[in-house]
């Protein structure tokens, strides 16, 4: 009867076993916190977050009803560029190593610790293919078995992989591999046109990890050394084709990772691109009225396009098209409350002393006139207007104003021709004319 009574205790324990997430951060004193989020195909939800100890580790106790699926760590901020996936299955504890030059690796979880094991085989097998091309890649023993290791490869790890979350990984990750010989120009163009191959951009598994940003970005960025433009709208084209297979959110979500990066890369030809071919499209059809702004926006004010007139001052009126008699215009947004533009526009205004032909057009976004009206006394060479309303003037959307102060550069025809960031750039500018 004891024997009976103790199966019955110990019963719910099993049914219901909580499970970890452990971890060990190096070096020590670079950590401070991780943070674990589950991801979704929308986002990610707050699960909990745990103190390093004086040795960089953690451990957190998921809840018993935590769900299998795609989990984030997030170890620093900002937390979009300083976190990594692990896959939980609800049946084991998942313990990792990490630091920024090793990356990490799982000492528990089968499920992690395969998926890692897998990348890594292919690399080998991946770089074999380099090294084979890079001799000249006429060896057509040498060629069949190396695609065979490849397919070997490739058939092992979805074997071992059977029954397992990471499955849907690794045969996402196929491989091109071509049935007969093919010459480094043909292998190529294969490797590119197969790529996205074997993706399903519907499912949900695929679409809570990094590993479809991941395998965008990196064939549009990683697979050829050549970054004309040629070659980058070819890129750009196979993935928007690509992910046709999609429905439009997830059309929308890479194509406008696509977009920030060459925004942030200020490659302004091959971000409208993007905008004008597909994604202010399909920021339309999907009522996504906030992104079809931006990138309109950035888009009016990219380098090469006129500056979008406005009125600078009502009384006389005096818009921006108006001014004439300059080769060069400087246009700042600025606001009588920041206090980096109050440290900033001294600066402009020495240094403007000593470049000719050149008018500043200080333009003030406030709540209020009081301030501004007293600040602007300091610079009576500059061309002043002001447009209430702050943040909520419509000049903020019309040139994508994100911070105080913001620069532009226009040649006597309006023409944007720079973007500085600061008052350093601003001199760096005009000290190569």
């Amino acid at each position: 009867m004891k024997k009976i009574f103790f199966a019955f205790l110990i019963l719910p324990t099993l049914l219901f076993a909580q499970h970890t997430v452990s971890g060990t951060f190096s070096p020590a004193s670079d950590y401070t916190y991780a943070f674990l989020y589950e991801a979704t195909p929308e986002g990610a939800n707050y699960v909990n977050r745990a103190q390093l100890d004086s040795l960089g580790s953690f451990s957190l106790t998921l809840d018993a009803n935590a769900k299998p699926g795609i989990y984030k760590i997030v170890y620093a901020i900002p937390p979009e560029e300083n976190n990594f996936d692990l896959v939980y299955n609800g049946k084991e504890d998942v313990d990792f190593s990490f630091s920024l030059e090793e990356g990490v690796n799982f000492n528990e979880s089968s499920e992690n610790k395969l998926w890692n094991s897998y990348l890594n085989s292919m690399d080998v097998v991946n770089q074999t293919i380099s090294n084979f091309y890079a001799k000249g890649g006429k060896d057509k023993n040498a060629f069949s078995s190396i695609f065979e290791t490849l397919k070997d490869t490739q058939k092992q790890y979805e074997d071992l992989a059977e029954g397992k979350l990471v499955q849907k990984f690794i045969k996402a990750n196929t491989p091109y591999m071509p049935s007969e010989y093919e010459d480094l120009v043909t292998y190529s163009k294969n490797l590119k046109a197969n790529f996205f191959k074997h993706i399903d951009f519907n499912d949900n598994f695929l679409r809570s990890s990094s590993l479809l940003t991941d395998r965008v970005s990196g064939f549009v960025f990683g697979l050829s050394p050549n970054t004309d433009l040629d070659t980058y709208k070819a890129h750009v084209d196979i993935v928007a084709n690509a992910v046709k297979k999609g429905d439009k959110d997830i059309q929308v979500q890479l194509l406008e990772l696509l977009w920030q990066e060459f925004k942030r890369r200020e490659n302004h030809d091959m971000a409208n691109y993007i905008s004008d071919n597909y994604l202010l499209s399909l920021a339309a059809e999907t009522g996504n009225q906030i992104l079809e702004q931006q990138l309109v926006s950035y888009k009016n004010t990219s380098l090469g396009a006129v500056a979008p007139d406005f009125e600078i001052q009502t009384e006389p009126s005096l818009k921006l098209s108006e001014l004439k008699g300059d080769k060069y215009y400087v246009l700042i947004f600025w606001s009588s409350g920041c206090g980096h533009c109050l440290k900033e526009l001294p600066k402009v205004n020495d240094f403007m002393k000593t470049v000719s032909n050149t008018k500043v057009i200080a333009y003030g976004l406030e709540n209020d006139a009081v301030s501004w009206s007293e600040e602007i006394k300091k610079y009576p060479d500059f061309v002043h207007g002001i447009g209430l309303g702050k943040w909520e003037n419509p000049l903020v959307q019309t040139f994508a104003i994100a911070a105080t102060p913001t620069y532009f550069v226009l040649d006597a025809n309006k023409k944007i021709i720079a973007k500085p960031y600061d008052v350093e750039g601003l001199e760096k500018f005009f000290g190569g004319k």
